[in-house]
């Protein structure tokens, strides 16, 4: 049996639970707030999450994650057949996650956590972001899909990924870098999906336990 370790707020540890629930394979969850004992760091040595626990061993990373379970559970893919429609799905996680939702990342503690951030690094953030949201949009085009027709891991990470950046943007600039997408109407449409409905109740439920804390 799959173990998913984590907490339902990370959007990265939502990525993985995606793709566990769009491909059908049983799993389990275990909370872990990203803690630093040795139990943790013995099956993620960073400490991080989402990590996963199979019968072979512990994974970490979640890009890893779901790779494995494409390899380890072919039934269901969630990568096209052809190599180089594979490698365009694989080209925008990537996209997404080191020029969109890192780069957004530096104004969370501002956004979302009542911190601040410096008037310099939300000038060059905001430039760095309205750059890769116009060469994004030659990547995806949501018309039925992130990567095409078929629903793939692109989708498993666009689904958490863009709101979060959306959000972001709007809480310090008032408004949204990834309106002129179509990401808006994309987000809805996924949004229906049961395993979404699942993945936004279960983050839900995990942020209220998580204010109890």
């Amino acid at each position: 049996m799959i173990r998913l370790c984590g907490f339902a707020l990370s959007n990265y540890y939502n990525k993985v639970k995606l793709a566990l629930l769009e491909k059908g394979i049983a799993f389990e969850e275990e909370l872990n707030w990203a803690e630093k004992d040795e139990a943790t760091l013995a099956r993620s040595p960073l400490g991080k999450v989402p990590f996963m626990v199979t019968d072979a061993g512990p994974l970490a990373e979640s890009q890893v994650l779901v790779e494995y379970l494409e390899d380890a559970f072919p039934e269901r893919p969630l990568l096209p057949k052809a190599a180089y429609e594979r490698a365009k799905v694989r080209e925008i996680v990537a996209f997404m996650e080191l020029h969109l939702e890192l780069v957004a990342r530096r104004l969370y503690p501002q956004a979302f956590f009542g911190g601040k951030v410096s008037d310099e690094t939300i000038a060059a953030t905001r430039k760095e972001l309205e750059r890769n949201v116009a060469a994004f949009a030659r990547l995806a085009k949501f018309d039925a899909f992130a990567a095409g027709p078929a629903f793939t891991l692109a989708d498993c990470a666009a689904i958490v990924h863009l709101p979060l950046v959306s959000s972001a943007t709007k809480a310090i600039w008032g408004e949204d870098v990834l309106a002129g997408l179509g990401a808006r109407d994309y987000l809805k449409r996924m949004g229906e999906r049961p395993s979404v409905v699942r993945v936004n109740a279960d983050r839900k439920a995990n942020a209220e336990l998580r204010a109890k804390r």
